[in-house]
């Protein structure tokens, strides 16, 4: 009986290496995958290394902001940390959009300082 359960064992050990493998080939067809292997593991913004360890937080930015871009060499991606990432993306949906500055333009600016007298209020309590 127990060689019967090692043999289970070993086939589902090895149905699990061959998917595993399978999936890795994939991604490296990916432009993830690709992109990974052009570009050193470093964010193109802030120069942030990474490892395998935290290689998750690195995303691929396409430069013209279009996913379907996906030449071979590489032009048109840069690797981007998380941050860096939604930052570029918030930059490039306000010039797309206009910036909501725009819009605030008609409003009155507030011209009220509550720390105006502050100095005198001061002295008057020494």
């Amino acid at each position: 009986m127990p060689t019967k359960k090692t043999n289970l064992d070993k086939d589902k050990l090895n149905q699990i290496v061959i998917e595993a493998r399978r999936s890795q080939e994939l991604r490296e067809q990916s432009y993830r995958g690709q992109a990974l292997k052009l570009y050193p593991w470093i964010c193109g913004r802030c120069a942030r290394e990474f490892t395998h360890k935290n290689l998750n937080e690195l995303t691929v930015h396409h430069r013209d902001h279009n996913h379907d871009n996906n030449p071979p060499d590489g032009s048109n991606w840069e690797l981007l940390c998380l941050y860096c990432h939604d930052n570029e993306h918030s930059r490039y949906e306000e010039t797309r959009f206009g910036s909501s500055q725009s819009h605030k333009a008609s409003e009155s600016i507030p011209t009220h300082n509550p720390f105006a007298n502050l100095k005198s209020l001061l002295d008057s309590k020494k």
